[in-house]
């Protein structure tokens, strides 16, 4: 029998709702179903209140499902993080002001069992520099850093980062980038909700897209781009035509949306080489250009209206 390796996130038809004093029931995720295996880059994209936060509480174990399964390495996600395979970079929280940024890795570290080298962890993240600063001076970016030390401190399988760079200026996100790169690199599995949407380009190798609590799209970005818009046909349009050609390719099946500034019109086209042909032959456009949808308008337009 062929084994199979398990994966080392998966959810399962999973549906987390809350009921606010005196208020209807929210459904943060509906039915989701997601699986990362083992060695993956994942990003979670979605506007405010998608339920990637929820998603992640869920993986990390701070919260139960209503309904549905939560698996991390095959073992429920509480059993996982006992076990040291499991850390996480959080937005805010868990440090002590009147610590050093060495004495709180010192600290944590005295919680495990087992734990990677003190100093390894403070080159790694790069907060070496920052070792003898008291935690209340450090910067909001600085603070970010010195968890991600921490989150290496039992060498885990698997990092989780909500919104990680929050705080950091751009100097500091490169650095942040380049350090998880490397651990990436070395095999960990890496999961990470991001509003940056360059970083998820740049980092993920995976991307999937959350609106209302549910998947809307999930692949690499050149096919989360390709979904969502295709490419952008541009061209140059005889002034007072634009009814025209709006009527013409209204109903065209490779037209996935048009806008017009001026003389210059701008179509998301699924096939743009039809498009391209229509607006040339039977338009008289001219000044064509062809270009791929960019990732931000993939964004907006899967994540904007979730078919009920």
């Amino acid at each position: 029998m062929e084994h199979t390796e398990v994966a080392a996130v998966e959810l399962l038809d999973v549906v987390k709702s809350f009921r606010p004093r005196g208020g209807d029931e929210v459904r943060a995720v509906d039915h989701l179903d997601l699986t990362v295996q083992r060695g993956e880059v994942v990003a979670l994209l979605g506007p405010n209140g998608a339920g990637k936060t929820t998603t992640l509480d869920m993986v990390l174990g701070f919260t139960e499902p209503t309904a549905g399964v939560v698996s991390v390495f095959g073992k429920p996600p509480r059993h996982a993080i006992a076990a040291g395979q499991v850390s996480a970079v959080l937005q805010t929280g868990g440090l002590l002001r009147d610590l050093t940024v060495r004495e709180t890795v010192q600290m944590i570290a005295s919680t495990f069992p087992e734990h990677r080298d003190v100093d390894e962890v403070l080159e790694r993240a790069g907060v070496t520099a920052l070792a003898g600063r008291m935690v209340s001076k450090c910067s909001g970016g600085e603070q970010q850093r010195l968890r991600f030390a921490l989150a290496l401190l039992p060498d885990p399988d698997l990092i989780v980062l909500d919104e990680p760079t929050a705080g950091m200026d751009v100097g500091a996100r490169r650095d942040f980038w380049s350090t998880m790169h490397a651990e990436a690199d070395a095999g960990r599995t890496v999961v990470f909700a991001t509003h940056y949407l360059e970083e998820a380009d740049s980092f993920a190798a995976r991307i999937v897209m959350i609106a209302d609590g549910r998947v809307v799209a999930d692949g690499p970005t050149s096919e989360i781009r390709a979904l969502a818009t295709g490419r952008i046909v541009s061209a140059d349009i005889t002034h007072g035509r634009e009814d025209d050609v709006r009527a013409a390719l209204a109903s065209h099946p490779g037209v996935a949306g048009i806008s017009v500034m001026g003389n210059r019109i701008e179509i998301r086209a699924t096939d743009s080489d039809d498009v391209a042909r229509t607006l040339l032959v039977d338009l008289g456009a001219t000044n064509l250009e062809i270009a791929s949808g960019s990732l931000e308008t993939a964004f907006l337009a899967l994540t904007e209206k979730v078919p009920a």
